[in-house]
């Protein structure tokens, strides 16, 4: 495996497997990795003969400054990580390798109501800077298959629209979250939950269940929304931002299943100080 920081170095050799027929898959993350972004390395190394993974903090993401600051860096063990994952590059840049004319950039991504709902509601311009990272990344390695996790949900949702939107010939996969022994969704912000607050980071994965349970007992999505505000306010570490579900053929809130196969419940809150998010599948 090998780590590759320049642009001008990685088009080369991706330009070589490829004139090999080999087919390129791309896993974007921001490091720190985990047992979740470990399964998306997994899935792109059975379906592509040549896996990168990008390990970049991509600061136009982040509409909370004190969260890119404190973003965990731990790039040695990632890299210890892909080498047993599989991963044939990793393509680490500096800043200025993918915002080099940053200051006379003049494109804007704009997703509409879909920036109006969930994750887009409570993180203003947080997909226009997904949706700007994702595309340059897309332009440099020009994968034919990438990998995204069920875990950020709506993030799926719009890389998928994306590549439908500005015609990438790429293949996207949405891989299962991975989760603790207790259910919490594997994520990078869990290497700051103090060790006195993890237990009640399950809350979050425990009331996807229970309102997934109530609406197949024949309850309201109303009657499990309160249910999860109640289980909220009996701690003062937790905070709710949103339990909605969702169709995820259109990802529009909705109040009545119309497809089962195609319904998600999708929850948002704080522990602490500290944003987790997470979701599952109605079926």
């Amino acid at each position: 495996m090998k780590v590759i920081n320049l642009k001008s170095e990685l088009i080369p050799i991706l330009k070589k497997e490829r004139s090999a027929g080999k087919k390129i898959g791309l896993v974007p993350t921001m490091g720190a990795l985990h047992g979740g972004h470990l399964s998306l390395v997994k899935a792109s190394s059975i379906e592509a003969d040549f896996t990168v993974c990008s390990i970049f903090v991509n600061p136009t993401q982040f509409n909370n400054q004190e969260d890119l600051l404190k973003y965990p860096n731990t790039f040695d063990e990632d890299i210890r990580k892909l080498k047993m994952a599989g991963c044939d590059i990793v393509y680490a840049p500096p800043h200025e390798d993918l915002y080099e004319n940053e200051s006379k950039r003049i494109t804007e991504f704009s997703f509409g109501e879909f920036e109006q709902i969930l994750e887009g509601k409570y993180r203003p311009a947080h997909f226009a800077g997904v949706a700007l990272v994702v595309s340059k990344l897309f332009n440099i390695v020009t994968p034919d298959l990438t990998c995204f996790g069920q875990k950020d949900l709506q993030q799926y949702y719009l890389i998928r629209q994306l590549i439908k939107d500005l015609s990438y010939n790429i293949e996207i996969r949405c891989v299962p979250t991975v989760r603790e022994e207790d259910g919490l969704a594997m994520s990078s912000r869990n290497l700051r939950i103090p060790h006195e607050l993890r237990p009640l980071a399950a809350t979050f994965y425990q009331c996807l269940i229970t309102g997934k349970e109530m609406l197949k007992n024949g309850e309201s999505i109303s009657s499990a929304k309160r249910k999860v505000k109640e289980i909220f306010s009996e701690s003062a570490e937790l905070k709710l931002d949103y339990f909605e579900m969702i169709d995820t053929g259109n990802f529009k809130i909705i109040d009545q299943i119309k497809n089962e196969n195609e319904t998600s419940l999708c929850i948002a809150g704080y522990l602490n100080n500290i944003r987790l998010i997470d979701n599952v599948n109605y079926n």
